[in-house]
């Protein structure tokens, strides 16, 4: 005969040879939409890729966003952290370095600040966007 311990034993060892490893989901790529000049109707704007905690610096191929970006479009689900440094950088004291948007338009001489809304137009050099 059998004993129970055996069989169990048995038992969790099959379980345990033929689980499936769980995998982490990948970083979400999204979208965000960032205009100079007006959103609706679009002029200046461009469709920026971003990666889940990636800092994007607007240097480069996005040079001409730098410190021009009047209005943004992040996708529901999503939060973007504008930033007045290259770097995704906060060194303010105040918090007035930095805009945080959440899904939707928002025209950015009235967006949330970490204190309250302010004028974030025309200020921003980088820009770090994650999943909620």
């Amino acid at each position: 005969m059998f004993s129970v311990k055996a069989i169990l034993a048995a038992l969790a060892f099959a379980a345990v040879s033929t689980a499936t490893p769980v995998v982490p989901a990948p970083l979400t790529p999204a979208t965000i939409t960032v205009c100079s000049g007006t959103i609706s109707p679009p002029n200046g704007c461009l469709t920026v890729s971003v990666v889940s905690d990636s800092c994007i610096n607007l240097t480069g191929g996005l040079s001409f966003l730098n410190k021009e970006i009047s209005w943004a479009q992040v996708p529901n689900g999503f939060v973007c952290t504008f930033y007045q440094d290259f770097g995704c950088l906060n060194e303010g004291v105040n918090g007035h370095d930095v805009a945080i948007l959440t899904g939707g338009t928002t025209n950015l001489a009235n967006a949330h600040g970490i204190a309250a809304n302010q004028n974030f137009n025309d200020q921003t050099s980088s820009i770090t966007c994650s999943p909620i």
